[in-house]
């Protein structure tokens, strides 16, 4: 059995990647979100169509009990996770000029802050025997040397925050059983994608993005750790 902890499955790529995990009945799946509702209605799915209960929980990284509520939820599973995908993001798209201090804190806390609070509460409950793969899902535009886009100094900042987490990470627990590996996904079409750019259409859909990111989560810690890998059909 694979035990996965996938943030950020109420929708996008999220949403197919916890169903992909799904289609394997031997995967026990726990998923955080804020959108309760659509991870009900993401478990009743993957009951349907795979006969896997999934395990789902209403976290809000912005909430101030969010580290309360984490700890909870380790305890309740009591579970090694092989897998842990720091998947939730938020994107905020306005001139640097128009960003307000609440927005960097917002991007930053659910970007950042979350991830790397989240992954240190993994680490600590882990069996320190067994195998842990720590995947953050980064993005092109906090890739270094990639082309970047006006709007997005909240995003694109967190993004190459996330991936320098990723780096300093992997150092530290290089000598252990943890990997920690960051894919810096280009666009695929998703509701972020579409609520930020309306006019623009991906080549890759969140199902084909969320099929890569499965098969990387259960072997890429095999060849890489501590690698900002850029997921993208297009030249940065």
């Amino acid at each position: 059995m694979t035990n996965i902890l996938i943030t950020g499955g109420s929708r996008g790529i999220g949403y197919e990647l916890v169903k992909q995990f799904a289609a394997h009945s031997d995967n026990h799946i726990v998923v955080l979100s804020r959108n309760i509702d659509k991870l009900e209605q993401l478990k009743q799915e993957c009951i349907q169509l795979y006969k896997n209960v999934i395990h789902i929980y209403k976290v809000d990284f912005n909430s101030p009990s969010f580290i309360d509520e984490i700890r909870n939820i380790l305890a309740k599973e009591d579970k090694h996770f092989h897998v842990l995908v720091n998947n939730a993001g938020v994107l905020i798209n306005k001139p640097f000029t128009e960003t307000t201090a609440t927005d960097w804190q917002t991007v930053f806390t659910t970007n950042v802050f979350a991830p790397a609070l989240l992954i240190k509460e993994v680490v600590c409950k882990n069996n320190k025997q067994e195998q842990t793969h720590v995947v953050n899902i980064s993005s092109m535009g906090g890739f270094q040397g990639s082309v970047k886009f006006p709007g997005l100094s909240t995003y694109s900042a967190s993004k190459a925050a996330l991936a320098n987490l990723t780096e300093v990470l992997a150092e530290e627990y290089k000598d252990t059983n943890i990997k920690i590996n960051c894919l810096a996904l280009g666009s695929a079409q998703t509701e972020m994608l579409q609520e930020a750019f309306p006019d623009y259409q991906a080549k890759v859909s969140a199902k084909q993005m969320a099929t890569y990111i499965m098969e990387f989560c259960l072997s890429g810690d095999k060849l890489f750790n501590g690698k900002i890998l850029p997921v993208s059909v297009t030249t940065p």
